[in-house]
């Protein structure tokens, strides 16, 4: 069983982040053929996308609890089942509350599926084949942003909107069946009790910030009620910290930030994915609306990107071996922040081979950053409050991909408002891409902090063996 878990269990929640990273963004390119079908305006079609973010917010920090009580099997099982119920719903819905209760249902499955996948694969893995698992994790769940546009662009061209959900039906069950014989019912024997209180907290607060900062600058909305939502979120988080010093078992442990390498992945993670989270909303608006790319041409180009990921995964575990988290994070935050902002001085003129060079590198990069970030956070982090970091990790990189949407969206209305226009041109994007760029590098000082010898447990080194043991 040793052997198994080493190499079949990070697959089996690879390809469950990829069919929710995939499904996540196929559906964009979709959304007017789906609003025609459905006799309905495009924009509204938005309400299905944001309602699945919401779900999201809302169940991941459950996730952990339930993981403890149920058995991580039972639970990964049953959200990978509820995602699966939810896209064929989505593919038999005909009116657009049938379709947005279908994204909400399938946002619980997908809530339970990435926290608990991780902590199912964190538990069977020694931290020794961590970084190594994790790689195999996050490459197909990075794939699917790059995958789906184009995808989708072919399925509704040649067949129906439809298959976009119900492709993932064979994958999900195909799931099922590997998860019962090869994933352990892993528990803990000491539940702890819900924290109801603290769920509903966080459950607002979420609500309040990811809606808010997705409907930011998108029309649909005021900004007196954008403001009011963000305002109330950000009131219920407050309440939900107090809350937490006060009671037993949070929900959320903030607990977990007193360890330094989680708090730094967490804090500094967030901040890089606000400013490249903005990216995959940014460019395919800049290379349609601002250079004349049509949308087949525009997902063709952005495979760059997953050229660069690729590349980087026989890459990333020398990198951080030889030059340790700390250097490889601070370096590579740098490096990740200028090619993000490099995409501001493009232009309709640019070579296509530039374009394509600069999303080579930036994907290479990007995806070294994020299994740095992702393979650190979990270094130091006991066994025993593996199912409480896994949770709080999601919640912080859902929230984190919301803002920056949101951001770069709010750049371009700004941008807008400032020329008194309503229609993007080429040069609209460059305050957006510049202002996520420096997004990005606020998080360098952070990576700063860390120890030289920060996740010695993961890459190896003179402590390695000491902090397994001690985390046993």
């Amino acid at each position: 069983m040793a052997g198994a878990a080493k190499n079949i269990i990070p697959l089996i929640v690879a390809c469950s982040l990829f069919m929710e990273s995939l499904d996540s963004t196929i559906i964009a390119t979709a959304l007017p053929t789906i609003a025609h079908s459905l006799d309905e305006d495009p924009l509204k079609l938005n309400l299905a996308i944001t309602c699945y973010l919401l779900s999201l917010s809302i169940f991941i920090p459950l996730s952990g609890w339930m993981a403890d009580r149920f058995g991580a099997r039972a639970v990964f099982r049953a959200a990978i089942a509820v995602f699966c119920i939810g896209s064929i719903c989505c593919g038999l819905s005909n009116t657009l509350s049938e379709f947005v209760a279908s994204r909400m249902l399938q946002g619980m499955g997908g809530a339970l599926m990435s926290p608990v996948g991780r902590f199912v694969m964190l538990r069977s893995v020694p931290k020794s084949e961590l970084m190594r698992a994790m790689i195999i994790v996050t490459t197909p769940a990075m794939l699917g942003p790059v995958f789906g546009p184009p995808l989708g662009g072919l399925i509704v061209t040649y067949f129906s909107w439809r298959w976009i959900f119900f492709i993932n039906v064979p994958i999900a069950l195909i799931g099922i069946v590997l998860v019962t014989m090869f994933v352990d019912n892993l528990r803990d024997d000491n539940v702890r009790p819900l924290d109801l209180p603290g769920f509903l907290l966080t459950g607002f607060g979420l609500c309040g910030l990811v809606f808010g900062f997705e409907v930011a600058g998108r029309g649909g909305l005021s900004v007196t009620t954008v403001i009011a939502m963000m305002v109330a979120g950000a009131i219920c988080l407050t309440l939900y910290v107090w809350h937490a010093r006060r009671t037993a078992f949070p929900v959320i442990d903030l607990d977990l930030l007193k360890i330094p390498t989680f708090r730094i992945a967490v804090t500094g993670g967030t901040l890089t994915r606000i400013g490249i989270g903005a990216l995959p909303f940014l460019l395919p608006l800049m290379l349609q609306l601002g250079f004349g790319y049509t949308p087949i041409e525009s997902g063709l180009l952005t495979f760059a990107s997953a050229a660069g990921a690729m590349l980087m995964r026989v890459t990333a575990t020398p990198i951080i071996r030889a030059f340790g988290y700390r250097r490889t994070l601070v370096f590579n935050a740098f490096l990740t922040s200028a090619l993000l902002g490099v995409n501001a001085f493009w232009t309709p003129t640019t070579p296509v081979v530039v374009i394509f060079a600069v999303l080579l590198f930036g994907g290479f990069f990007r995806s070294l950053q994020f299994s740095a970030v992702n393979t650190l956070g979990y270094s130091d982090v006991p066994i025993a409050m593996m199912s409480r970091a896994t949770p709080f990790a999601s919640m912080a990189q859902q929230l984190a991909m919301s803002i920056g949407v949101g951001i770069g969206a709010l750049f371009l209305h700004l941008t807008l408002l400032m020329r008194h226009d309503a229609v993007l041109t080429a040069g609209d994007f460059m305050p957006a891409f510049i202002g996520v760029g420096l997004l990005s590098l606020v998080s360098l000082p952070l990576f700063l902090q860390l120890e030289p010898d920060a996740g010695a447990s993961v890459i190896g080194g003179h402590r390695a063996t000491a902090v397994e043991e001690e985390n046993e």
